[in-house]
């Protein structure tokens, strides 16, 4: 996770023979401490980083996988790793979740309703362009490494710009040249992998949001059918049977703001 917050593993969950260990995982926050008499208070972003590591850990931890190597998150596969990590974070954007766990620190008021609606608008502000810059990256990565348009970095990017770009750098911007993600990050051929593992956790999301977001039956069908599994099987795979279909992109529109969802637009 970003913002110097991480899951790491402790160990990893082992049966061997006589050998038997459960998975144990640190979770790395770094929040401001307590000061002056006043407890440690966490902003949003803090509550969304903390779920989002949660994610990470709960995958850790809710395996049944007894070989190290493709328990949990180990050996997932890349473009699905985030999807715990950021359904998670979807709790932190739910009116009557965030209600729930939070309140003035001196009253215990709720959340009011126009400062979440502020929170919320901001975090839809130019999520269009976002996607399509991602789309961007997302289709030099891949063309780049099919070859089909050819191997030089800069008629890849203008080709891929012509056909998504809504904005168009200088011609001396050499961006390519700084795609450090995909050639010393390894993203090679996976740049992608940030937005469909959001189209997963959105949709993934939505089968609580539609049994009513806090839901035992619906958690325990994610624990056992995702977190469970590990790489055990196909993510893709994994994901069916807890969605019982494929996934479905309009979940991710609607959280980035891009059209209204047909259950709750407003009549």
């Amino acid at each position: 996770g970003g913002g110097g917050a991480w899951m790491a593993q402790a160990r990893p969950r082992l049966n061997d023979g006589d050998v038997r260990r459960v998975p144990v995982a640190y979770l790395v926050c770094n929040f401001a401490p307590r000061a002056e008499g006043n407890p440690s208070l966490l902003s949003h972003r803090e509550v969304v980083t903390f779920l989002h590591e949660t994610g990470h850990c709960l995958h850790h931890l809710f395996t049944r996988v007894d070989r190290p190597d493709i328990a949990g998150t180990n050996g997932f596969e890349w473009d699905a790793i985030e999807l715990p990590s950021q359904l998670m974070e979807d709790f932190a954007w739910d009116r009557q979740v965030l209600r729930g766990m939070s309140g003035h620190y001196r009253t215990g008021a709720s959340l009011p309703d126009p400062l979440f609606d502020r929170l919320l608008a901001a975090r839809q502000f130019l999520s269009g362009m976002f996607i399509v810059r991602q789309v961007e990256f997302a289709l030099f990565d891949l063309l780049l490494h099919l070859g089909t348009l050819g191997t030089d970095p800069m008629e890849v990017i203008e080709a891929v710009r012509d056909e998504v770009a809504v904005i168009h750098p200088p011609g001396w911007h050499r961006f390519p040249h700084a795609f450090s993600h995909i050639f010393a990050g390894g993203y090679a051929a996976g740049y992608y992998s940030y937005l469909w593992a959001e189209v997963l956790a959105a949709d993934g999301f939505q089968r609580f949001a539609e049994a009513g977001l806090i839901d035992r039956p619906t958690a325990e069908k994610f624990r056992e059918e995702i977190l469970s599994r590990g790489a055990s099987r196909p993510a893709a795979v994994s994901f069916r049977a807890f969605r019982e279909r494929d996934p479905d992109p309009q979940a991710m529109l609607v959280r980035r703001g891009l059209t209204q969802d047909p259950v709750h637009a407003p009549s």
